[in-house]
């Protein structure tokens, strides 16, 4: 995951890649949560424009670092979402509680 997960302006980023799975899930929630410990870190933005896939594994650990974060007042926001994958957050209700910017710079600014 090295390069894929970066602190700027105090937000995480993470640039995910291929399909969002099980296994990726679960090794992307265990890095999100280091940093966000370990920076104090209350906002993550999500760029999902390399991703091809996502299951139920993706949108539960979403949903997990959306709850963390909401302790401490933080936010999670979203860019470049697939259309599939947009269909994912739109039956799945996450937009509901995530934030969708149409391009990264709108993210920062509005997070």
């Amino acid at each position: 995951m090295d390069g894929v997960i970066k602190v700027k302006d105090e937000i995480l980023k993470i640039n995910l890649k291929g399909e969002v799975d099980h296994h990726l899930a679960l090794q992307i929630k265990d890095e999100i949560d280091h940093y966000i410990e370990k920076h104090r870190i209350k906002r993550v933005l999500f760029n999902f424009k390399d991703v091809s896939f996502m299951d139920s594994s993706g949108v539960g650990m979403i949903i997990g670092r959306y709850k963390k974060l909401q302790k401490t007042g933080g936010k999670i926001g979203v860019v470049y979402l697939t259309p599939k994958i947009k269909r994912i957050f739109d039956i799945s209700g996450l937009f509901n509680i995530i934030n969708y910017f149409s391009n990264e710079k709108e993210a920062l600014d509005k997070l």
